[in-house]
C-alpha cells in the first residue's frame, strides 16, 4: 500500500460565524469591488500573486479583509459576499489570476469555469484535470472526510496563471443557525486525506465530529481501505456483526451527544449509518484503492460510508478515528448591519482614492507605494502596512 508525506498543520485560531439573512447592499457593494481591486493590485505588484493566495488562506486575513471592505465583521455572509466581490474585482489578464464557482448553484460551475481559465492561461488538458480533482476532492474531504455536521453550500476556487491555487469553502449547520469555514492552499497539500487545510474556523467546538483527516486516523484509513477492498457481502456481514437482528441500533446502548466534556472512550459517539452506498463499495472493490484519497475519490463513497467503514475499523479491528473537532476576529469600516458600527462611506471612497494613487504612482515607476499607502492612517488608524 502506498502513504503518502504527513502534512505541517498549525491550528490558528477561529471565527464566530452566525448564520445573516439579507444581501449585501448595492451601495456596499459596488464600494467593495473597486477597493478589493486596488488592495489586489497593491499586493500583486509589491509581492506577487503566489503571496495573495497565501494570504487569501489565511483565515485572520481573509476576516479582515472581508470588514476592510466594510462586510459583516463576524457572519457567514462575508465569506459568500466577499468572495462573489473577489470575484468581480478580480480580472484575470491583468492579475494573471482567476476565482471559480461560488455560493449554491455557482459552485456546480467550478469544473467548467477551471477548464475555460485553464485554456486562458495556456495549461494543458492533463493540468485542468489535475485542477479540476483538486476542487473536487477538498469538497469531498470537507463533506466525508470531516463530519461536523456542516452541510458544504460554498466553494470558490482560486487560481493563478502558474497552476497554483486555493479553495475556500463554507458549510451551514440550520440547526445551530452557525456556519463553517475551510482554508486550503495548493503550497501546503501534499495529500488531501492528512490534515491538508490551513485553517477551519466556527464559533463552536463539537463534543465529537469525525475526523479522517487527523494523523490520529491514520491506521483507521488504512484498515477502511483494506475494508473497502473486500467484497461487499463480508462488509455487510462485518457490519451484521456489529448491529445483531435482535438490536434495533446501537444508539440504544451509547449515549447521547452533550454539550458537556468530551471524554475517551471516542466509542461511545460511533452509530450505525443509516444507509450504506453498496454500489460505491462494489466499485471500491473493483477498483482496489491503493490509499485512503483513492477511495474517498470513488464517486458515491460518501459521509455514510466512510463513517460505516471506521465504525468496522474501530469495534472489529481496534483502529480508531479522531472524533475531536478540528475547527479552532477585525474591522476598519464597520459592518452593513451596524455592527460594530455603522459602514464609514466617505472614508471608504477615501480609502479607494487613495489606494489608486499609490498603483498609478507605481506604474509609472514611484516605488514609494508604502509611502502613499500610509496615508490611509488619516482615514482609518488600525490600518497596517508592514
Amino acid at each position: 500500500m502506498v502513504f503518502n508525506k504527513r502534512v505541517k498543520l498549525k491550528r490558528t485560531g477561529y471565527a464566530s460565524l452566525p448564520l445573516h439573512g439579507g444581501r449585501a447592499p448595492h451601495w456596499l457593494v459596488k464600494r467593495m469591488i473597486p477597493l478589493a481591486e486596488s488592495i489586489i493590485a497593491v499586493i500583486i505588484d509589491e509581492y506577487d500573486r503566489d503571496f495573495f493566495l497565501r494570504r487569501i488562506s489565511d483565515p485572520y486575513w481573509f476576516q479582515a479583509l472581508g470588514c476592510v471592505l466594510g462586510y459583516d465583521w463576524h457572519s457567514s455572509g462575508v465569506t459568500t459576499v466577499l468572495t462573489g466581490v473577489l470575484k468581480e474585482a478580480i480580472n484575470r489578464e491583468e492579475f494573471g489570476l482567476a476565482v471559480c464557482g461560488g455560493k449554491g448553484k455557482a459552485s456546480l460551475k467550478t469544473p467548467s469555469e477551471i477548464a475555460a481559465v485553464g485554456e486562458d492561461f495556456g495549461f494543458s488538458s492533463k493540468k485542468i484535470d489535475v485542477l479540476k480533482r483538486s476542487s473536487k476532492m477538498s469538497a469531498k474531504v470537507d463533506n466525508a472526510a470531516v463530519q461536523d455536521g456542516y452541510a458544504l453550500y460554498h466553494h470558490v476556487f482560486f487560481l493563478t496563471e502558474d497552476g497554483n491555487w486555493a479553495v475556500i469553502q463554507q458549510g451551514m449547520s440550520v440547526k445551530e443557525k452557525s456556519a463553517r469555514r475551510y482554508h486550503w492552499l495548493s503550497e501546503k497539500v501534499e495529500t488531501f486525506v492528512v490534515e491538508p487545510h490551513t485553517a477551519i474556523l466556527g464559533d463552536r467546538v463539537k463534543t465529537a465530529a469525525l475526523n479522517m483527516t487527523a494523523r490520529e486516523s491514520e491506521g483507521c484509513r488504512k484498515v477502511s481501505v483494506d475494508i473497502a477492498k473486500e467484497p461487499p457481502k463480508k462488509i455487510a456481514g462485518m457490519l451484521r456483526s456489529i448491529q445483531p437482528s435482535y438490536q434495533s441500533s446501537l444508539e440504544e446502548w451509547l449515549p447521547r451527544f452533550s454539550n458537556g466534556p468530551w471524554t475517551e472512550p471516542v466509542t461511545d459517539y460511533l452509530f450505525m449509518p443509516s444507509v450504506i452506498n453498496w454500489k460505491a463499495l462494489k466499485q471500491a472493490y473493483e477498483f482496489q484503492p491503493r490509499d485512503f484519497e483513492e477511495l474517498l475519490s470513488i464517486r458515491g463513497v460518501g459521509p455514510a460510508t466512510v463513517r460505516g467503514l471506521a465504525l468496522i475499523s474501530e469495534l472489529i479491528y481496534c483502529e480508531k478515528p479522531s472524533w475531536k473537532d478540528p475547527v479552532k476576529y477585525s474591522f476598519a469600516y464597520g459592518g452593513k448591519d451596524g455592527v460594530p458600527f455603522p459602514v464609514d462611506r466617505k472614508a471608504m471612497d477615501d480609502s479607494i482614492r487613495v489606494l489608486k494613487e499609490a498603483i498609478e504612482n507605481a506604474n509609472v515607476g514611484n516605488k514609494k507605494r508604502l509611502e502613499s499607502l500610509q496615508r490611509l492612517r488619516r482615514f482609518v488608524p488600525s490600518v497596517r502596512t508592514n
